[in-house]
């Protein structure tokens, strides 16, 4: 079959993360449970920011998006992943496998741009706090809302048209439990050489910018808050950074974890577990990290609980 007479391939097979059938079980149970939780903790963020109207600020607004863009990165992968368990099946369509691919990427790399937004937000609220409403008005944060989305759709579409392109006349294994653009592209049996060098100039671009937007605005940060004099005005001016540094160190923890320090296990159990970490912990674990370490958070999660719209039965 041929897709636009471009390709001899109609189907991919996904491997998953292992073939023993026991193992398959306890995947199906474990990814299950963190997939649920990933989505009912960040959509009940999304709701909590919606319902609240003391949440209706900048840094909520971003946090709304980044729940968002969580629920959406680990749904591109993970149902597909529990269904080929299900009905053992580890087959994947040409065009699904390309619109996967084309997500996956769009959601991890607005996840970089959101958090290097959140970063700036920041600066401006510990930096400039007397002038914050006056710099932050509406139309800025909208503004910087939907350029994470551009950019992201943009490189997502720009490795996809490039991949397109190509062929893929032999092995349609993928050893991976999702469309990874590397793995496609090992496939192929055109010339790679156009979307390696895209992929590694726009790849370390987009985890470069959002770095230096961060490491900028935290050290403008520091500053700052060394100036105050008293303890509890630098405890309460870093405890308002608290939640997004974590999940900063998190994010860029894994990148370097993974992909920059030597490991023992091969290079295709690296990317695994690298894909793990981005589109399904990371995503798990930021409602966790932005309710218990945000009291303004809690309290909106704790009203949205209670509400008697959720519990009518309740006095």
């Amino acid at each position: 079959m041929h897709l636009g007479n471009q390709t001899t391939v109609s189907e991919f097979l996904l491997l998953g993360l292992s073939s023993q059938a026991e193992q398959q079980k306890l995947l199906f149970v474990l990814f299950l449970g963190m997939y649920l939780v990933t989505v009912v903790g960040n959509g009940l963020i999304i709701l909590a920011i919606g319902l609240d109207s003391y949440l209706h600020t900048p840094m909520y607004l971003f946090l709304a998006n980044l729940s968002f863009a969580d629920i959406s990165s680990i749904s591109t992968s993970v149902p597909k992943m529990l269904m080929n368990i299900q009905t053992k099946s580890q087959s994947i369509s040409y065009a699904s496998c390309i619109t996967q691919m084309y997500f996956s990427i769009v959601f991890v790399v607005i996840d970089n741009f959101l958090l290097g937004v959140m970063a700036c937000d920041r600066f401006v609220a510990i930096c400039y706090p007397l002038s914050y409403t006056a710099i932050m008005q509406p139309g800025l944060c909208i503004l910087l809302t939907v350029i994470p989305w551009v950019l992201s759709n943009t490189v997502a579409l720009t490795h996809t048209l490039l991949l397109l392109r190509l062929r893929f006349c032999g092995d349609n294994t993928l050893s991976h439990f999702f469309c990874d653009l590397a793995l496609l592209l090992k496939l192929s049996c055109s010339d790679t050489m156009t979307n390696e060098l895209v992929l590694f100039i726009v790849g370390l671009s987009v985890i470069a910018f959002p770095f230096a937007l961060i490491l900028f605005s935290y050290v403008c940060i520091v500053r700052a808050v060394l100036r105050i004099s008293s303890a509890e005005g630098k405890w309460k001016a870093f405890s308002t950074c608290a939640s997004h540094l974590t999940v900063v160190w998190l994010f860029y923890g894994t990148i370097v974890g993974v992909y920059f320090f030597p490991s023992s296990t091969h290079p295709d159990d690296r990317d695994k577990i690298g894909a793990v970490l981005f589109t399904v912990v990371t995503p798990m674990m930021n409602p966790f990290i932005y309710s218990l370490r945000n009291k303004d958070m809690k309290g909106a999660l704790r009203k949205l609980i209670y509400r008697k719209s959720f519990l009518p039965w309740m006095p």
